[in-house]
């Protein structure tokens, strides 16, 4: 028996902004909104499916410090230099986190300055298999 990530719950000062910013990056919908928090998900799927649903949660909590965890994303219908120049004009910003230049993906930071990591692989966007993750 083993578990898989369902959800990963982000705290944020605007969830309508992240919830639009990240539902544009992946894909996803608006699948659920309660005491200022808004889920998004795949919209064939929603929460338990095989990918995880990501609750953008109000807070008023300052962040002090990079965050732990971050998100990787991969491109599924373009190759890595067109993703990120999407992702650019959705909002996302480049982030310096010490990279050499070498690196085969991008390290990014959304609205509110969460960082994620554009890689380079182009994934299927019909096909999840165990060796994609």
């Amino acid at each position: 028996m083993s578990c898989r990530i369902s959800e990963l719950v982000l705290n944020c000062d605007d969830p309508e902004l992240l919830a639009r910013f990240w539902s544009d990056v992946l894909g996803y919908v608006e699948l659920d909104r309660e005491d200022g928090m808004i889920e998004i998900g795949p919209a064939n799927a929603g929460f338990g499916g095989l990918q995880p649903t990501i609750i953008l949660s109000a807070s008023s909590n300052p962040r002090v410090g990079r965050l732990p965890l971050h998100i990787d994303v991969n491109p599924v219908d373009r190759d890595q230099d067109a993703e990120l120049e999407r992702l650019l004009a959705l909002g996302a910003r480049p982030a310096d986190v010490g990279q050499t230049g070498d690196e085969q993906w991008h390290v990014l930071q959304d609205p509110e300055g969460n960082e994620f990591c554009l890689l380079r692989k182009r994934l299927d966007p019909e096909i999840v298999t165990k060796k994609d993750h």
